[in-house]
Formats: structure tokens, sequence, C-alpha cells
């Protein structure tokens, strides 16, 4: 039998975003913008800081919805299923292919603290295909510190960091999204940053009023739509940390009562992943073991099977 840790098994209703900041008619003012930011980011700061059993889980399904929307501007094809096959099905330390590299660099911006480091940013680089000079990195890595402890609000320091990449070097607008989100959690002091800009970067908040061209990096009113696509992705985040809330608590409420050897595993995997194999093989589980696992685990209505197959199957909250 899987006993938890009470404190980590409890499972608070997470804050939303004011409907307020994220209805409005017409396009917003500079000032109104920045102050509907402020409002979402007070609400997302929660869950930023919150250590919820299922935050990792969180934590990586943000990092696929920007992975998915970054493969626009490396000029891929592939969608959050394309990438999460790439990842998920692969075999232990094997490539994961050039779009799940991408989507390993959403992940690992997830799953680390805000910081930047020649080092970690030189492998961030050639996970999404660039290639800069060392003195070109140690110069960025100068900037994010400098911006981070910057009195400039948390959305223009993302916004300007962005604008610095792209000044830089046009064809890395890709790092440009990836570093604007960890200047955002540096500036709020967040424990791990969270995928979030990358996500809107085609949606209504970068295009023009009259839904026209779309508004990059360093380009006029790019502040203003840095605040109104992070209202939008707040909102968004926050509906889904409600909902997958309401699933790990269900799981939460399933997992004392399994009985298989190794059926701890699966759940901490369910909590921290996005997806875990349905053909998982654990020291302590078997292939047959985890199918049954997983079987027993849909019937309770603990875990989703997210591919749509009767095979190769992937399963969480």
């Amino acid at each position: 039998m899987i006993r938890l840790d009470p404190a980590t098994a409890s499972c608070s209703a997470p804050p939303s975003v004011p409907a307020w900041a994220v209805t409005g008619a017409g396009a917003p003012s500079d000032g109104d913008a920045a102050f509907r930011a402020g409002a979402a980011l007070g609400a997302l700061d929660t869950l930023a800081r919150a250590q919820a059993s299922w935050a990792g889980a969180w934590r990586q399904r943000l990092a696929l919805r920007c992975a998915a929307a970054s493969m626009r501007l490396a000029g891929r094809a592939e969608d959050g299923a394309a990438l999460r096959d790439a990842w998920y099905l692969r075999q232990a330390g094997s490539d994961p292919g050039p779009a799940g590299t991408i989507f390993g660099a959403w992940r690992q911006l997830a799953g680390e603290p805000p910081v930047a480091t020649p080092d970690r940013l030189g492998k961030i680089l050639d996970q999404l295909g660039l290639h800069w000079d060392g003195a070109a990195i140690a110069a960025l890595c100068v900037e994010v510190d400098t911006l981070a402890e910057s009195r400039r609000p948390a959305p223009f320091a993302a916004a300007a960091i962005a604008a610095e990449v792209v000044a830089m070097r046009p064809d890395a607008e890709l790092l440009a999204w990836w570093l604007a989100d960890l200047v955002l959690a540096k500036n709020l002091r967040w424990p791990r940053p969270l995928p979030l800009l990358m996500a809107q970067a085609f949606g209504p908040a970068f295009r023009g009023e009259a839904g026209g061209k779309r508004i990059r990096p360093g380009e006029n009113r790019f502040e203003r739509a840095v605040c109104v696509a992070l209202v939008q992705a707040a909102a968004e985040s926050c509906r889904l940390a409600a909902e997958l809330s309401r699933r790990a608590e269900r799981l939460l409420a399933v997992a004392p009562k399994l009985r298989a050897k190794g059926a701890g595993d699966v759940i901490f995997l369910l909590l921290s992943e996005d997806a875990v194999s349905g053909s998982l093989t654990t020291k302590n589980l078997s292939r047959f073991a985890a199918r049954r696992l997983f079987e027993r685990l849909q019937q309770s209505d603990a875990v989703r099977e997210l591919s749509g197959r009767t095979s190769f199957r992937l399963f969480g909250l």
C-alpha cells in the first residue's frame, strides 16, 4: 500500500486571474495593460511559489505548449502530440530528434532555477539550433542579471531581454522568448520559471490593432503587447492549474488503494511529468504490471490516455 505525506497530498484550489483583468473592450492603453499584467502576475505568483504535488506536471505541460508554439518559429510542423511522442517514446538517453531537442530546452527552463550562465546558455543555444560565440553569450548573461536586478517592472524587463536578443541576432527569436520567461521569473524571485510567452507569440496580443503583422521583439508597442500576453498566459496557466489540481486530487485519493509493487514510482511520475509511457518499466514494475496499473488508474478516472492510440500509449493527469 502507498503512503503519502498529507502535506504533499493536499490539493487546495489554485487562484485565478480576476475577470476584469482578462476582459476589456478595445485595445488597452499602455498603463491599463501594465496594470492588468500586474494583477494577473499577482494571481500567478501564488502558484509559482507553491509546492503543490502536481506542480511538476503543470510546469511541464506549460513547457509543451511553448514548445509546440515554437515549432512555427523553427520552421517545423510538429504539434504537441508529436512532441510528446518524440520525447516520451524514445529509448532512455537516445536523441529525441530536432523537434524533441527544442522541447527539451523548454523542459529545462521549467525545471531549473532562473539562472543564466555561459555554460547553460551555450547548451540551450545548441538545443535551439543556434550558435553564438563565447563573448556574446557572456555579454548576454550580464544583461540578464542586470535586467533582473533593475527596478524595471518584470513584464518590461522580460520585453527588454527579448528585444536585446533579437537586436543582436534577428534569427534568435526562439532564444528571445526563452530568456524573456527566465528574466520574468528572476525579476519576480520565482524558484522556477514558468514557460508562458512563447505560447502567446502568434496570438492576438502580438497583432496590430487591425489584426495585421505580428509585433516582434523590439518593435513599436512590443512592451504593451507583452503585458497583454502575460494576462492571457496567466489566465490560461491558472485554468490549467485548476484542472490538474482536480485530477491530482483524484489520483491521490486512489493511490493508497494501489497494491502493485512500484506503483508509488508511477504516481510520482504522473505528478511530475506531462506524460508517462504506458509501457514504462522500472526495477519494481514490469511492462505487463505497468499496463495493468494504468488500466486500473484509467478505470478509476485517475489518469487520462493522451495519445488516442491503442498501442504506444501515453498517460497523464
